[in-house]
């Protein structure tokens, strides 16, 4: 009987030895080659380079991104907007009969060298619906590159459409932007940013400078484990009252002061 359980623990104790070492021979499980993630959020306003894109009212907004082991990736996102038809009734002579969306399609290469990590790329701001008679459409083309370092990113889009949100002649119009979120703690981050937004081309002998403005935002948001972030940030720009102004856009000044607060969950 003693005999027996010896050999029953020998046994035993071989074969748990040789589970062990098949397991620590066994292959790690490969890294998935691509990742799709979805966004979807909800803003107290749209706030897009210092500018309000939904007059101070709510915007609901969302995305997916792809993203390839190699670097590249893809992606689009929407929102809803009213500055084209807000423009359209400011009576400055361009704007949208209706216009209710933005969808931005891009794509580009991410990689990372020792701690920089560089990003280019190219995007489209697609704006369905009618221009009213004699204006230009709003859809723009950029491409973009940007350079972050730990938590401070620096980025520059420069416009190669001839067309820039609906001005004319504006190829080569670029916004440069400097921004650093800041990791207070694992869940809570503070933000800070600058940037300038400067309009090439003069169509009709008239000068696109009076678009031409620099923007600033400062916020903090917090994120949870179940991949939602609630944040707030204030924004405001010396944009022109002759290019922004109620003159130009129906409600008010587009380019003045703002607080925006919103909640977005990532899956």
């Amino acid at each position: 009987m003693r005999k027996s359980l010896l050999t029953v623990a020998l046994l035993s104790a071989f074969g748990s030895s040789a589970v062990c070492a098949a397991d620590a021979a066994a292959p790690a499980a490969e890294a998935p080659a691509y990742t799709i993630a979805y966004n979807v959020g909800l803003y107290s306003q749209y706030i897009f380079r210092g500018l309000t894109q939904t007059a101070n009212k709510p915007a609901i907004q969302g995305g997916v991104d792809f993203t390839h082991s190699t670097g590249f990736y893809a992606g689009a996102w929407g929102s809803n907007v009213s500055w084209l038809e807000d423009a359209k009734q400011g009576g400055a002579g361009f704007g949208y009969d209706n216009s209710s969306l933005e969808l931005d399609i891009y794509g580009g290469y991410r990689a990372a060298i020792k701690d920089v990590t560089y990003d280019i790329g190219l995007l489209q701001y697609v704006y369905p619906g009618s221009p009213v008679a004699g204006a230009a459409r709003a859809e723009t083309t950029e491409i973009y590159g940007s350079l972050a370092y730990k938590w401070v990113t620096a980025k520059l889009s420069v416009a190669v459409s001839d067309k820039v949100f609906a001005n004319r002649d504006a190829a080569g119009t670029y916004y440069a932007d400097l921004t650093a979120n800041y990791p207070v703690t694992d869940t809570i981050t503070l933000t800070a940013h600058v940037g300038r937004q400067e309009y090439s081309g003069s169509p009709g002998g008239v000068s696109n400078d009076v678009y031409s403005y620099t923007d600033w935002k400062l916020g903090a948001s917090k994120a949870f484990d179940n991949g939602v972030t609630v944040g707030a940030y204030y924004t405001d720009t010396n944009g022109k009252v002759a290019g922004y102004g109620p003159a130009a856009y129906a409600g008010g000044n587009i380019a003045d002061a703002q607080g925006t607060v919103f909640v977005q969950k990532t899956f």
